[in-house]
């Protein structure tokens, strides 16, 4: 087939494609109060995301590939970073993100086992996993009740002579305090690690999340800001972390040849690495301890078609959360919804709701009203793992702490708004596929759970 027969067929199998999904997947039967589900997120797509499936399908290319290149220079481009690497979840990207500060290649800044990282209990458990996993220690502070983010103030007392980073969240696309947290990283010379899993498109300052830490991450699941299926990003402006994070991702290879490729750097075979024999392939030369965690192709190519839409998710997600925080104004004597950080936009990823003291002496409680909703097909979640130290999983460093062993995790100070979040919260969607029946079926719903 000559390639001209080629590129008509692959024209016309993208319009088949377009004209499939029209014809296909516009069955909405309408919203049906009590019947219809009323989802907390998912995914939301056109003809353009099929689309672009089938056209990286037929290159049959399985791995990273031209869709990935593209999706990483169209992500770092938005987000105006200078390095961007598409990887497999969000929660690689958090591990990516955290192992890259561990590289011998940071020197004294390097973080080593039994070095803490300050972070919070409330939020999840992947921010926290790779800390734990790599023989770090956690050092958990209490959050802002109003705003479900870290509690700045309590920071410094979190600070010891081993703290060698700061890893946190933006909680439910609501930027944290980013000066304050900026500026004791500074005065302490540790390292910001940005979660910005459920935040892509939020604004601090005018200027986007993710952009303000040494590393930051993101997740593609279907329920975040836009979605790959599975799928996560990181991204820096940091060199060094960037070529660490390279080599950690594609099996701590010291090689940066693409998919397919070979002899990028010119000397293959004509190298001196470590105590290998002079002329070792260089693709076959390990620099990090790494893994495997690259996307695949076809994954890019739905992403390059969400990014398209992410300005336009985003404006719905602020909407969404806008119409239901106004629909519940009568309700703050009983439920506090939680606020904007001051100098932010947050591009919401839900509605946290969280039952007063005072409502609670009536009768209302976060299990009554959870039953309720899940009772006429609201779905509802709770903000993640509560107070993260309270799981199952820490079971054996608590165990161990009891008898004086290293504890492996630490507590400054209290965690009282964590545990009345744990207790007393939980969050409905605003993701964009909400129609305004179903806002307005959610904010009746959550005014008559509260009677």
């Amino acid at each position: 087939m000559n390639r001209d027969e080629s590129t008509r067929l692959r024209a016309k199998i993208g319009s088949l494609t377009r004209r499939y999904f029209r014809s296909t997947w516009p069955n909405d039967q309408g919203f049906m109060p009590g019947k219809s589900r009323v989802p907390y997120g998912g995914r939301v797509f056109d003809e353009e995301e099929l689309a672009a499936l089938v056209d990286c399908s037929l290159d049959f290319w399985l791995t990273y590939g031209r869709y990935s290149e593209r999706f990483e220079s169209e992500l770092g481009s938005l987000l105006n970073v200078e390095h961007c690497f598409l990887v497999n979840s969000g929660s690689s990207a958090n591990l990516l993100a955290f192992m890259a500060l561990t590289s011998e290649r940071l020197g004294d800044r390097r973080v080593e086992r039994g070095d803490e990282v300050i972070t919070v209990a409330c939020g999840f458990p992947t921010t926290v996993a790779p800390i734990v996993q790599y023989g770090a220690v956690p050092v958990f502070v209490d959050v802002d009740l109003a705003t479900a983010n870290v509690a700045v103030s309590r920071l410094g007392s979190a600070l010891s002579e081993r703290t060698k980073a700061v890893m946190i969240a933006h909680t439910l696309g609501n930027p944290f305090d980013v000066d304050a947290v900026l500026r004791f990283c500074r005065e302490h010379d540790l390292w910001l690690v940005e979660d910005n899993c459920d935040a892509l498109g939020s604004l601090y300052r005018g200027r986007l999340t993710g952009t303000f830490g040494d590393i930051a991450t993101s997740s593609f699941y279907p329920p975040h800001h836009m979605t790959l299926g599975e799928g996560g990003a990181v991204y820096t402006d940091n060199t060094l972390l960037a070529d660490v994070v390279r080599s950690l991702r594609d099996w701590g290879r010291d090689c940066r040849c693409r998919s397919g490729e070979d002899n990028r750097c010119g000397t293959r075979f004509g190298r001196q690495d470590g105590l290998l024999p002079f002329g070792y392939d260089h693709k076959y030369v390990f620099s990090e301890f790494g893994y495997s965690l690259r996307a695949t192709d076809m994954q890019a190519a739905v992403g390059c078609a969400q990014l398209a839409k992410l300005e336009s998710f985003g404006r719905a997600r602020r909407h969404n959360h806008a119409t239901l925080t106004a629909s519940l104004t009568d309700l703050r004597d009983r439920l506090m919804l939680q606020a904007p950080t001051p100098q932010s936009d947050p591009s919401w990823f839900g509605l946290l709701l969280i039952v007063r003291p005072e409502a609670k002496e009536q009768g209302i409680t976060r299990e009554r009203m959870v039953a309720r909703l899940e009772a006429t097909n609201i779905q509802t979640r709770m903000l993640f793992a509560g107070n993260m130290v309270r799981q199952p999983c820490f079971d054996a460093m608590r165990q161990a702490a009891a008898v004086e062993q290293s504890p492996g995790f630490r507590v400054s100070g209290d965690l009282v708004a964590t545990d009345t979040i744990m207790n007393d919260g939980f969050w409905v969607g605003v993701y964009p596929g909400l129609t305004s029946e179903m806002l307005d079926y959610t904010s009746d719903a959550i005014v008559e759970a509260c009677c």
